[in-house]
């Protein structure tokens, strides 16, 4: 029987044609890093912050240090600790050592230093919070300090993880509490596999400016460097996604909405 060419050629046009179709699907459905974390951020069910450096432009352990006399030597450590280069439960202990803050001077300090908001935060929590995002402030810093701030941006206190101090009866330093997740290395990547356990959120998004925020991802779905007030080149490195402005957050968010 001879071959039927115009059929062999019609088939050959069909399956260059299937093929083409299915390499231009392919590369339309490939998503940079870059782009995969950005999607993640715009359908996020829960979104967790970093809060000394992110949320707030100061580093709230450095300012307590100042603010009992002993800034020089804590700020070195806190910019040691930052670039990961030892563990954060290790860079703690050493800080707390060195200021060993007692009861009365935490309430001064309360009192009269003012909470340094980083531009665009307040605008950011509340329209993550009008598309029914669950926000989140996970922090290595102290709750006594990060409480105020919580209830500035309307985030509910308990809906904070971060650090307790002890004290004596007489008010004087006595430790941190080191059974609180978030004092040592690892522990924010704890408290969001909790988190995912107990709410079963599916796309969960940890936004800092920190080592031990970038190393929460996983098990936190994606990582959003923030280098607004300050860049750590050891976590830009890190994060698919790095913004020095939280309005391009922000901005994400309006363009996802239309």
């Amino acid at each position: 029987m001879p071959f039927n060419f115009t059929l062999i050629n019609c088939l050959k046009s069909n399956l260059q044609y299937a093929t083409l179709k299915t390499l231009s699907l392919v590369s339309i459905s490939v998503m940079t890093p870059q782009q995969t974390v950005q999607e993640l951020f715009r359908t996020a069910d829960c979104v967790c912050f970093d809060v000394d450096s992110t949320v707030i432009r100061d580093e709230g352990i450095d300012e307590l240090a100042r603010f009992c006399g002993k800034g020089d030597e804590v700020k070195r450590l806190t910019a040691e600790a930052m670039g990961g280069s030892m563990t954060f439960q290790e860079a703690l202990k050493k800080r707390l050592d060195i200021i060993r803050p007692t009861a009365s001077q935490i309430r001064q300090f309360i009192a009269t230093f003012p909470i340094n908001l980083t531009p665009g935060i307040t605008q950011l929590v509340k329209a993550l919070q009008d598309r029914g995002v669950t926000v989140y402030l996970v922090s290595g810093g102290f709750r006594c300090l990060i409480d105020p701030v919580a209830e500035i941006l309307n985030i509910p206190v308990s809906n904070v993880y971060a650090n307790r101090l002890k004290f004596f009866f007489n008010g004087e330093y006595a430790g941190f509490d080191e059974n609180e997740p978030t004092s040592r290395s690892g522990g924010k990547g704890l408290v969001i596999r909790r988190l995912k356990e107990q709410h079963s959120y599916q796309r969960l998004v940890m936004i800092g400016d920190g080592a031990t925020d970038a190393e929460a991802s996983p098990p936190a779905d994606g990582f959003i460097g923030f280098g607004g007030n300050v860049i750590r080149d050891e976590v830009r490195k890190k994060a698919a996604w790095y913004v020095t402005d939280f309005q391009e957050l922000l901005t994400s968010l309006t363009i996802q909405a239309k």
